[in-house]
C-alpha cells in the first residue's frame, strides 16, 4: 500500500479489501462481485516471474490475500470522446499501447521500479484540451506525464509496446503519455517479491458500477 501512496499518479488507489475477502466494497459494485472471477484475465506471478495467465484465480486466493483496486485511464476516455478528442485505440478496436519507461517510482520497502505509461496520439493543437480534460480525473491517473519525444522517457519504438497493442500515430500527431496501472507489475518484475502476486492482465480491467464522472477529484 505504501508504494501506491508514494506513487499515486501511477497507482491511484481507490480502495483495499480486508484480508481474505474477495468482494469489492459496496460503493464500487452495488450488486456484489467476486474479484477472483470477475476480471477478463489475470496474471499470476511467483517470486517475480510470470507463471500463468488465467481467467479464474480461486485456486491461488488465500485467506490472507488482499486486493488493491486502482483507477484506470480507460475511465477518462469517455470524457475525451465527449470533448471531441479522438481516442485512437477505441477507433481501431484495440487495447491501449503501454510502455515501460525510465521514469523512476519512489521505492517503498522492497518494492521499486520504473513507471509504465499508456499512450494516446493527438494533434499538437489538441494537447492543451487533452490536459484540461484529463486533469479532472486524478483518481484514474489524471493529466499526462509526458508529451512528445518517446526517447526522453526511455521508449525506443512506439510500434513495439511492452503491453497492449500498437496504434497508428499519424503524420503531424504527437504521442501523449499517461501514468498506467501496469506500473505495479513492473515493480513485481524489478523487485521480485517472494511468493504469489496476482494482477490483472494489461487492459483486462475490473468494471465497477461507479460512473466515470464520479471519479473526478477537485
Amino acid at each position: 500500500m505504501t508504494f501506491c501512496v508514494r506513487n499515486f499518479k501511477a497507482c491511484p488507489l481507490l480502495d483495499v479489501t480486508d484480508p481474505g475477502n474477495p468482494h469489492p466494497p459496496a460503493w464500487l459494485v452495488k450488486g456484489g462481485a467476486d474479484l477472483r472471477t470477475d476480471l477478463p484475465n489475470y496474471r499470476v506471478w511467483q517470486d517475480g516471474t510470470l507463471l500463468h495467465e488465467v481467467d479464474d484465480i480461486r485456486a491461488f486466493w488465500r485467506q490472507d490475500s488482499v486486493a488493491f483496486l486502482l483507477g484506470c485511464s480507460f475511465s477518462f476516455d469517455e470524457a475525451l470522446l465527449q470533448a471531441g478528442l479522438p481516442v485512437r485505440h477505441i477507433q481501431e478496436g484495440k487495447n491501449v499501447s503501454m510502455y515501460k519507461t525510465t521514469i523512476p517510482c519512489r521505492p517503498a520497502g522492497r518494492f521499486k521500479g520504473n513507471m509504465v505509461v499508456s499512450m494516446r496520439p493527438f494533434h499538437p493543437q489538441q494537447v492543451s484540451h487533452v490536459i484540461q480534460v484529463t486533469s479532472r480525473f486524478k483518481a484514474v491517473h489524471g493529466a499526462p506525464v509526458h508529451v512528445g519525444d518517446p526517447a526522453a522517457i526511455g521508449i525506443a519504438d512506439l510500434s513495439r509496446p511492452d503491453y497492449g497493442e500498437a496504434v497508428l500515430v499519424a503524420k503531424g500527431e504527437v504521442p501523449v503519455f499517461f501514468a498506467c496501472g501496469v506500473t505495479p507489475q513492473n515493480a513485481v518484475l524489478t523487485s521480485k517479491p517472494r511468493g504469489i502476486v496476482i494482477t490483472h492482465a494489461p487492459g483486462a480491467m475490473f468494471v465497477t458500477d461507479v460512473l466515470n464522472e464520479a471519479l473526478t477529484l477537485s
